[in-house]
């Protein structure tokens, strides 16, 4: 590195892209962290830490093997993050406006089904699926109904 060459924000985000640290190390390191949680947490496999490590690793790059993930995870992800602001700005104008704190769990429920919605009905015209090849999120439905009610099972 040259004497006084310095770099900014955008460049390193740029090389770390280059690198691939958001398609394949922070996914891997997700999936990763999940199964493992899950797997910890159940009991399911008992409570050997090395075989749940072993499964969460597998599965973590198993995961990565195609660019299903990674094509998920950037459309998902920026719409998740213009989700999060705007829950951010109705708390903050629900705690200057209410007085009445009672019925804020229903708002907040109501309010955060409608962005949950918002975000999944605005992926479903991105072409993550597949790899960008013509696939939707619809097509998709399938299996992730069938992921919401294992992780339904697995929560009782």
């Amino acid at each position: 590195m040259p004497i006084g060459f310095r770099y900014n924000i955008t460049d390193i985000l740029n090389i770390w892209a280059d690198y691939g640290v958001f398609a394949y190390a922070l996914p891997f390191l997700l999936i990763f962290a999940i199964v493992f949680g899950i797997l910890s947490k159940t009991d399911i496999l008992g409570k050997n830490k090395g075989v749940q490590a072993t499964i969460a690793l597998a599965v973590g790059l198993l995961a990565l093997q195609f660019d299903y993930v990674t094509n998920f995870y950037a459309t998902i992800f920026p719409y998740a993050g213009v989700g999060i602001g705007i829950l951010l700005v109705a708390i903050i104008l629900m705690g200057a406006t209410a007085t009445d704190f009672k019925w804020s769990p229903w708002i907040w429920f109501i309010i955060g089904a409608i962005i949950f919605l918002v975000i999944l009905f605005t992926s479903l015209s991105d072409n993550w699926f597949m790899g960008g090849m013509g696939y939707t999120l619809l097509d998709a439905l399938p299996a992730i109904l069938a992921g919401g009610i294992l992780l339904g099972v697995i929560a009782l």
